[in-house]
């Protein structure tokens, strides 16, 4: 081995590193601009979550009040919510997973725990 090749091989891990940080923070900025709207399919309520399946908002169509009871309003949004949170957290999970596949999670937060561990999990349907 030369006295240069250490540096060579240091150079280009450093220009790795530089390189996945650059692809992070691209990544970061298409997540933190993640949104997604879903429409229940008569048109009546739609929804929209962001990154982390927040709900940003709830649009009902004014026939709603006309159409469905109140219980039924209410399964309704929380199923779009439901349907929103699952979509945000696919796209949530193809963004992520060529940095997340190699992490040794388990290792890191206990047993049972991966990358889906993290991902926005669905709200809870309500309880009639």
């Amino acid at each position: 081995m030369t006295t240069e090749e250490p540096w060579r091989l240091l150079d280009q891990l450093v220009q790795e590193v530089n390189q996945q940080t650059e692809q992070l923070k691209q990544v970061h900025e298409q997540v933190s601009r993640l949104s997604v709207t879903v429409r229940s399919s008569d048109g009546l309520v739609s929804v929209t979550v962001g990154p982390r399946g927040e709900v940003r908002a709830i649009d009902f169509d004014p026939r709603v009040y006309r159409k469905l009871s109140p219980s039924e309003l209410s399964a309704l949004t929380v199923e779009q919510i439901q349907r929103a949170t699952r979509q945000v957290s696919g796209e949530m999970k193809e963004l992520m997973e060529p940095f997340a596949s190699d992490l040794p999670f388990e290792d890191l937060f206990g047993e049972g725990t991966g990358f889906e561990s993290f991902l926005p999990r669905e709200p809870e349907p309500p309880r009639s």
